[in-house]
Order: structure tokens, then C-alpha cells, then sequence
């Protein structure tokens, strides 16, 4: 045993360090020297461009609702890398890292002992902690979240009772390729021999390849637009925001297709999804402050609808403090940013890959300041930016977002900002 964290976190940031490689061959190796824990549990097993994590989120609290036992694996985390993996909503604990980590260690060396490619990265090294504590815990449905693509992503060692392709857009161009179709086919890589697949709404291009891939495999495709044909007869969650209804639709249509084994009696846990960071509303120094990811095209235009009606409501438009990571985010972001805050605020992640702000400014028409997190939220309960009464919107990375609310909570976490995946 670990007994002291320090000592893991150590080890962690090595793993990270080594950085992210793209493929699936290491983590079935891994799997296999574990005695395939994945196997252990049924799987609900999610990819998309947007939604993936909310609609997790969603089966999650909609299974814990019912009584049953839950898995949620999701990425990156806000604060705590525990976040990642939890049972019944209970995040990993440090000690649990510590002893998860301790267990991994002799089998990940002996795979990498003759060939370092194939030792385990961080990414799969984490996933693999899911799989053995879903396993150990006997949970009676995991939903997991793919971290990057589909195909090639660590998660897709496992068997699925059901897989989900939520939405398809423009997103890691430079690893899932340049065109929907691409991108779809990377994402329908999730869709197993003779499985039920869930589709959500895709552009035509992208339907048509996950369309292709389900026949080839023997599979049942069901579509949203089958049962939720409008927005009208969608179901409604405490979530905000229109897309949150469709992927709440796509929750409550899995749920069905899933009945006969997982059977539920409500739905009403759709009115108490927790899932921060998403249009996620707080008050701070006397201020609303508004915590929404939004970094890819799909993601910013649903961000545009959202602060439209955040004006209407308020009479006025909002003060935007943002800041992402990569410059054709930073683009489409600012494209829609600029024209609807009142004031704005321009930051930089606390990532390798932080957009600077300079660059920011430079897509500008307008007056920006530049600053740093710090200087906005310089302790916890206090910030700088507006006066009270206010609507502060912050918004791009989930870097970003975990950042901030690691420091308006005053949280030192040491595995928060600096222990993410290098993508």
C-alpha cells in the first residue's frame, strides 16, 4: 500500500508527462493481465462531440434514482482527479488513488519492460482504475464517457449493453480528421457486433455513416427524432439550456431501450442532474456568476443562444470572462463573445495549451482587459470583476472553468489543473 500521497501524485505526473498516445492496443494488453474487469459490469458507453458527459450524468442519476448501484466514468475532471470515477456519485479518494495506483504499477512496468510504447499512459491508466473499482464495487450499470474520438479511446475495451453516438460537429480535427464524415466514423468505432446503438441528431454526412457502420455490424439503431420527434415532447431537466432537453431525451430513450434488464419506475431525477460547469449558476461577492464549457463550434453556438436569453432576461448583456486553449477555439469563440458582453475579460488556463491572450485580443474589434484568474477570484468569496448585482458569465476551457472553481472554493487540490491529460 501507498501510504503516502505525495509518492502517487508523484508517479501520476510522471505517467501524464510521458503524454497521451492515441490507440487502443495498450489498454487491451492491460485489461487482459487484469483479468478484464470491464466484464464485470454492464456498460453504458457514450461518444459524441457534445453531451457525452451530461448525458452520463443524466443515466447516472437516473439509475441511482431507481435504486440501482451506479458506475460514472467521465473526463477531464474540474478539481480532483477522483472525479473520474465514481460509484453512486462517491468520487475516488486519494487514499483509494493511492492504493488503485499501487495495484497498476507492477502490471503496467511489466508491460512496458521489453517496450516502453507499450506501458500504459495516463488516460488508460485512470480508465483502468474505473474498470477495477466498478468491478469491485459490483455496480449494476456504469456509464462511461469516451475521452477522445471512439475508435482508438481507451474506453473501448469494453462490451456495451448499449452505445450512444450523441452529436457530431468539427472537434480534434488534427486526430479524428478534418470532415464529419471522418469524425463519425471515428466515433462509431464505440458500435459493437450485434449491440443496440442510440443516435442522436447528426448532420446527414455523419448519420449516414453511423447508419452504415450499425448495419455492417448487425445492430438495432434507434434515433432520438423516433421518439422525441419535436422539442415539444421532449423531457425537461434542471439543466439549462434547449441542447440539455435533447440530451435529456436521449437519457430517457436509453433508459427504455434498456428496460427489460434495467427497469425504471421515474424519471424524476432529471430535475436534480448534477453536473457542474454547464451553464452552472453561483453567487459570489454578491454577483451571479454563470460557469459554462463551451469551446468547439457546436458547443459556442448553444452558447449564443444561451447568453441571448441571459440579456433578454436581464435587460442587459453580461460581463464575459473567457479564455480557451488552441486558436481555431479561440476564433469561433470570441465571434460570439465579443458582440454579447457588456464587458470582457480575457484569461489564460493554467494548461501547456492556453490560448495566450494577446492572441484573444488580437480577434477583437473591441476594448478587452487582460488579466489572470487570480487577479479576478484573489481569494475565496471575493471577486474583482462587475459590482454586486451583476451577471458574470465565464466560459471556454473546462480547464478553465475547474480552475476557477477550485479557487472561488479556496481548494487546493493538487491534482486539479496540473494533473490533466495531455491531448
Amino acid at each position: 500500500m501507498m501510504n503516502d500521497f505525495s509518492e502517487t501524485l508523484d508517479y501520476l505526473y510522471a505517467l501524464k508527462n510521458r503524454g497521451s498516445k492515441y490507440g487502443i492496443d495498450r489498454m487491451r494488453l492491460l485489461v487482459e493481465a487484469l483479468e478484464h474487469p470491464e466484464r464485470a459490469f454492464p456498460v453504458i458507453h457514450v461518444a459524441g462531440t457534445n453531451g457525452k458527459g451530461s448525458i452520463c450524468a443524466m443515466l447516472e442519476a437516473l439509475y441511482r434514482d431507481n435504486g440501482y448501484k451506479t458506475g460514472l466514468f467521465t473526463s477531464p475532471h474540474l478539481i480532483h482527479l477522483g472525479e473520474r470515477v465514481q460509484v453512486n456519485r462517491q468520487m475516488l479518494t486519494n487514499p483509494e488513488i493511492a492504493d488503485y495506483t499501487e495495484q497498476l504499477k507492477p502490471v503496467a512496468a511489466e508491460l512496458g519492460r521489453d517496450d516502453q510504447d507499450l506501458h500504459p499512459t495516463f488516460f488508460e491508466f485512470v480508465t483502468a482504475m474505473a474498470f477495477l473499482r466498478f468491478a469491485n464495487e459490483r455496480v449494476d450499470i456504469a456509464c462511461i464517457e469516451t475521452g477522445l474520438g471512439g475508435r482508438l479511446d481507451a474506453s473501448n475495451v469494453v462490451d456495451p449493453k448499449l452505445s450512444i453516438i450523441t452529436t457530431i460537429s468539427l472537434d480534434h480535427t488534427e486526430m479524428l480528421g478534418d470532415t464529419l464524415a471522418t469524425i463519425a466514423a471515428e466515433k462509431a468505432g464505440i458500435i459493437k457486433p450485434g449491440k443496440p446503438v442510440l443516435m442522436g441528431r447528426l448532420p446527414a454526412e455523419a448519420e449516414a455513416v453511423v447508419r452504415s457502420v450499425a448495419a455492417e455490424r448487425g445492430c438495432r439503431l434507434y434515433e432520438l427524432a423516433e421518439r422525441f420527434p419535436d422539442a415539444n415532447a421532449l423531457p425537461q431537466t434542471n439543466l439549462e439550456g434547449d441542447f440539455q432537453r435533447w440530451n435529456a431525451g436521449l437519457a430517457v430513450y436509453a433508459t427504455e431501450i434498456l428496460a427489460e434488464r434495467l427497469p425504471l419506475e421515474s424519471t424524476a431525477a432529471l430535475g436534480k442532474v448534477d453536473w457542474a460547469g454547464r451553464w452552472q449558476r453561483l453567487e459570489i461577492d454578491g454577483r451571479q456568476l454563470i460557469l459554462d464549457a463551451s469551446h468547439n463550434p457546436e458547443g459556442v453556438r448553444e452558447l449564443a443562444k444561451n447568453l441571448d436569453k441571459l440579456a433578454a432576461e436581464e435587460g442587459r448583456p453580461p460581463i464575459i470572462i473567457m479564455g480557451t486553449l488552441g486558436e481555431d477555439r479561440a476564433r469561433s469563440l470570441m465571434a460570439v463573445v465579443e458582440p454579447r458582453a457588456g464587458g470582457l475579460y480575457l484569461v489564460a488556463p493554467q494548461q501547456e495549451r492556453a490560448t495566450p491572450t494577446a492572441f484573444l485580443k488580437s480577434c477583437l474589434d473591441r476594448d478587452a482587459v487582460e488579466t489572470e484568474v487570480d487577479a479576478i477570484f484573489p481569494e475565496p468569496g471575493r471577486c474583482t470583476v462587475g459590482k454586486p448585482d451583476d451577471t458574470i458569465v465565464l466560459t471556454g476551457s473546462i480547464y478553465l472553468i475547474g480552475e476557477v472553481m477550485e479557487r472561488i472554493q479556496g481548494t487546493d487540490s493538487k491534482d486539479g489543473s496540473k494533473l490533466q491529460d495531455r491531448v
